[in-house]
């Protein structure tokens, strides 16, 4: 009984949280790229302050695995996303009900909790500069509040930077 209660806690957390899928040139010899900068003209659909979160996370990230920002680099990062503001998901549900003999007639609803949250779909774009192609690329399905304080938008966005960074270089 405790298994299956820790089974169903540990599923509930792990659906709540960012996913990430990934696609990427086949082609491409990512042990070559060792050297990034950023797009020169970013159009991220995010505040500048989002995107300085995301540029900060980004190289913190890639320079804790040996990559170098470079003003000549071989890998242009590329970033934006697309958001659409919600009711939470989550509601508090009451009902009431009676019944007698094979009739029974009930009534319920959900009050919605947690405010508003923002459903983001984050893009990360890795080009190579050299042929001017798209080598790699991670999409992000997310969500935060949308009075989430200046921290936790950093630590959001530290999360699914570090949580597509993962799948990267791919794995043949």
């Amino acid at each position: 009984m405790k298994f299956i209660y820790i089974l169903v806690i540990s599923s509930m957390l792990i659906a709540c949280g960012t996913t990430v899928g990934i696609d990427y040139d086949k082609t491409a010899d990512f042990s070559t790229y060792t050297t990034y900068n950023f797009y020169p003209s970013i159009d991220s659909g995010l505040s500048d302050l989002d995107d300085k979160r995301v540029m900060q996370a980004a190289d913190s990230l890639l320079q804790q695995r040996g990559f170098v920002k470079s003003e000549t680099p071989q890998i242009y990062i590329n970033f934006f996303a697309k958001e659409n503001i919600s009711n939470s998901r989550n509601t508090l549900g009451i009902g009431i009900g009676g019944g007698g003999g094979n009739v029974g007639v009930g009534v319920s609803g959900g009050i919605p909790i947690g405010g508003r949250v923002v459903a983001q779909q984050f893009t990360m774009d890795f080009i190579d500069v050299t042929k001017d192609d798209l080598v790699w690329q991670a999409v992000a399905d997310g969500e935060y509040k949308e009075k989430a304080s200046p921290a936790q938008k950093e630590a959001y966005y530290w999360d699914v930077v570090a949580k597509m960074l993962k799948k990267y270089p791919p794995k043949k």
